[in-house]
């Protein structure tokens, strides 16, 4: 593993991020939760906790159809 704890995002709005942390999260969130708010309808997508051994870990976006239309 790499110095810097790396952590990705996989699909939805948020595909592509990358943060880089100091050190790794003593216990890290299983999920996230994305929400976006515009002018219509808050879309908000669920990502679920990968482990990436070689510099971090990645969190990918839920295709179970579970995104919330509220």
């Amino acid at each position: 593993m790499t110095d810097t704890y790396v952590v990705r995002f996989v699909g939805g709005p948020l595909d592509g991020r990358v943060d880089s942390l100091e050190r790794a999260p003593e216990d890290p969130r299983p999920t996230m939760t994305h929400v976006h708010l515009h002018s219509g309808p808050k879309i908000v997508h669920h990502y679920d906790l990968q482990y990436a051994v070689e510099y971090g870990c990645e969190y990918h976006v839920r295709s179970d159809g579970s995104e919330d239309d509220a």
